[in-house]
């Protein structure tokens, strides 16, 4: 990943070769020693099953129809970004999935960035699974947060929306039972965020320089993060239970510094946290019902200050198939957000509600939407958005995201981003 921390692009190279020179051999040696290689020599335990190289390249289009807030920043901004995956899959029980990505922004520097998303080796040879490299993981259930989810490190330059996330060096053993899934983490470095240069939208009055980040951990990014997780599926239920002991992937950011040039900027701190969450979900009939939970202790609050805290997110979906006697389906989506530190919390979403609508066409071109709203419920502050896409053919996507920040509060976190609301048109082609 190329950033503002000129010491990234070596790390990330130095994590690769280690992987490439180390683990691979030894992962290699342990399938081979697992199909009889070490008894039959003249036996290739290589034997090319399956390979394919897919992926998208896209162009992206946004325009803020508001003036810039700061000096420097643009009205439109236009990128392309490209992400192809290569997997190659042998008889051993093992497996290589390499996804690179790519994007070339117009206006913000540091969206123009390039991420190793996955560069990860896998073995299944029975009941248990061993993967090394450059992997990401998902935890979580909900819809409008994704609040437990911890392992991988949030590209909010990207999108605001949590989904895009960096690769994160791993090695992760698992093992399934008939009582459930065990999951095994270690994550020997950390992977910083990135945030929007001077000419960006979507940024904060201060700039925050990553180069001047500090560690809890005398370690600093190299400090091995642990983390382990139970799920289950059981009836209706469907049951995660996760802790996670390292670098917390969320930064505080309530202290000062100066540039290189002298300017004030925010320094991000990277504390040690541990964090226990369950994360369940129940389906019956028409009907979703959802709920993260968890509990952290390490992390400062807005104020500086160390607090340990929970935080949880609540709600339901609830789907009419055939709607309105069409092949179309309507889903309603409600969710309620928590967290105790409220107007402490560094959370932009601590006392809300998110309403949604999903639609789906259900069509050749497969058309869907998302429309949804974000309330604080202590504060007239609001957020709309609408997601929605269409095929264009067998091979093409395009893609509309609309952002509106409504009634910002003055003092409210999102108040530096009330000119920014913004339309982006994406057209994707997939191959």
């Amino acid at each position: 990943m190329f950033s503002n921390d000129k010491g990234v692009p070596f790390v990330m190279a130095k994590c690769v070769s280690l992987f490439c020179g180390v683990l691979t051999p030894l992962l290699l040696l342990i399938v081979g020693h697992s199909v009889g290689f070490a008894d039959n020599p003249g036996q290739s335990f290589l034997a090319l099953e399956f390979q394919e190289i897919r992926g998208y390249v896209s162009t992206e289009a946004r325009l803020f129809p508001e003036k810039q807030a700061f000096p420097g920043q643009s009205r439109h901004e236009i990128s392309m970004a490209a992400e192809p995956e290569y997997y190659i899959e042998w008889e051993n029980y093992t497996s290589l999935t390499v996804t690179p990505f790519a994007r070339v922004d117009s206006a913000d520097s540091r969206r123009t960035h390039v991420d190793m998303r996955e560069f990860l080796l896998r073995i299944v040879p029975g009941n248990w699974t061993l993967a090394a490299g450059l992997g990401k993981v998902f935890w979580g259930v909900t819809e409008s947060k994704h609040l437990i989810d911890i392992v991988n490190q949030t590209d909010i330059i990207e999108s605001l929306n949590g989904e895009d996330k960096f690769g994160q060096p791993m090695v992760n053993l698992s093992f399934t039972y008939d009582w459930g899934f065990v999951d095994m983490f270690v994550m020997p470095y950390f992977r910083e965020r990135l945030f929007p240069s001077r000419s960006g939208r979507l940024r904060g009055s201060v700039l925050v320089d990553a180069s001047q980040a500090r560690f809890s951990s005398g370690a600093g990014r190299w400090h091995p993060d642990f983390a382990v997780r139970y799920s289950n599926s059981v009836g209706g239920w469907d049951i995660g239970v996760s802790h996670f002991y390292g670098t917390n992937r969320e930064p505080t950011l309530n202290s000062l510094g100066l540039s290189a040039d002298g300017t004030v900027v925010l320094v991000p701190e990277y504390e040690l946290v541990n964090q226990s969450s369950i994360d369940l979900q129940y389906t019956i009939g028409a009907w979703l019902w959802k709920l993260e939970s968890l509990f952290r202790q390490g992390q400062k609050n807005a104020l500086g200050t160390e607090q340990n805290f929970y935080s949880f997110i609540g709600g339901f979906e609830y789907n009419v198939f055939g709607a309105f006697k069409t092949n179309s389906d309507l889903g309603l989506l409600i969710e309620y957000m928590r967290d105790s530190r409220l107007n402490k919390s560094t959370d932009l979403l601590q006392h809300d509600v998110f309403t949604g609508i999903r639609w789906t066409l259900n069509d050749e071109p497969d058309t869907q939407a998302l429309v949804g709203v974000f309330q604080d419920l202590r504060e007239s502050t609001r957020q709309f958005f609408v997601e929605a896409s269409r095929r264009i053919n067998d091979s093409m996507r395009a893609s509309v995201e609309l952002q509106i920040f409504s009634s910002i509060e003055s003092g409210d976190i999102l108040s530096d981003l009330r000119d920014d609301d913004f339309l982006g048109v994406e057209i994707a082609y997939y191959y």
